[in-house]
């Protein structure tokens, strides 16, 4: 079968397909996780219920997690770690301690409840009178649906880490907000984001102002301090060794990347109207540093 020659507009027309392509692709893959997420939410609820009416003591998670291997020989997650893990992960989540962080969480930021209307009653209710069920159960189904759009192996870094409610909250909120990855949520664990964003509180409007995804862009662009403890750097330096490591280790990582990555060099001069800029890149990437005049 022959191909013919494709009209002007074909590159556009599958440029276009491509996107959507890979959009499908990226919800398809969300979409898995919010129902994984969810399946091991149930679980831990399940068991803590069972606990709580029932009197089924520690055991029953061994027993637990052995039948559902056998019962689904071809699913993992159901060992006996990671039942133990769903059970804390419900448990943590529903702690009236939690819960009355996420109404003071809620009710600080501006414009969170008129965005989400159905949580703005429940939040002042929470306040006035603190034992209506529910409204602890409204508030604990919004706490779900966030916990829930965050991956499972998110959740595992922090279990065993993060103890503080108000940090288990400022995490979860950034992770869903700033869609960090597995390994930067555990550098902004170790660096202390929490404590330094606590540190280093500053006042601005962009909730207000800007869209969601750009004002959370915005507000980690203030922060004053940065942790470079990955560049070995113990003492201060000069701005020209701390380009020289960074970029020391842009090159190193660009390759391993793997096939459509490659890392072309350090600086490139490019000349617009009266003046030159110095650019660091990769084939992907390309950032701006510094201009100077031309003589």
């Amino acid at each position: 079968m022959k191909l013919t020659a494709p009209t002007p507009d074909y590159p556009a027309f599958l440029a276009e397909l491509k996107n959507r392509i890979s959009a499908a692709r990226l919800n398809a893959a969300r979409a898995v996780n919010h129902e994984l997420v969810l399946l091991y939410w149930d679980i831990g609820a399940a068991i803590v219920v069972k606990q709580q009416t029932a009197g089924w003591g520690d055991a029953v998670v061994e027993r637990l997690a052995a039948d559902l291997r056998a019962g689904f020989p071809g699913m993992r997650g159901f060992s006996v770690g990671n039942i133990w893990r769903m059970r804390q992960f419900y448990q943590l989540h529903t702690q009236p301690e939690f819960l009355a962080q996420a109404a003071r969480e809620l009710k600080a930021t501006p414009g969170a409840t008129t965005k989400n209307k159905i949580l703005a009653q429940p939040v002042r209710d929470l306040e006035v009178t603190p034992g209506a069920t529910a409204t602890k159960e409204i508030l604990a189904q919004a706490v779900r649906d966030l916990v829930i759009a965050i991956p499972w192996g998110h959740h595992v870094f922090m279990l065993g880490r993060i103890s503080d409610p108000a940090a288990r909250l400022y995490y979860l909120r950034a992770t869903a907000q700033l869609g960090w990855s597995r390994p930067i949520l555990l550098n902004q664990i170790k660096a202390g984001a929490y404590e330094r964003a606590l540190k280093n509180k500053k006042t601005h409007n962009f909730a207000l102002a800007l869209p969601k995804h750009f004002a959370g862009q915005a507000d980690e662009m203030l922060k004053s301090s940065y942790n470079l403890e990955f560049l070995g750097l113990g003492r201060a330096v000069r701005e020209r060794d701390l380009e020289e490591r960074l970029v020391s280790h842009l090159q190193r990582f660009i390759p391993e990347l793997g096939y459509g990555f490659c890392f072309i060099g350090r600086q490139h001069r490019l000349a617009l109207g009266r003046k030159e800029y110095s650019w660091t890149c990769s084939s992907t990437t390309v950032s701006l540093k510094r201009s100077w005049p031309l003589i």
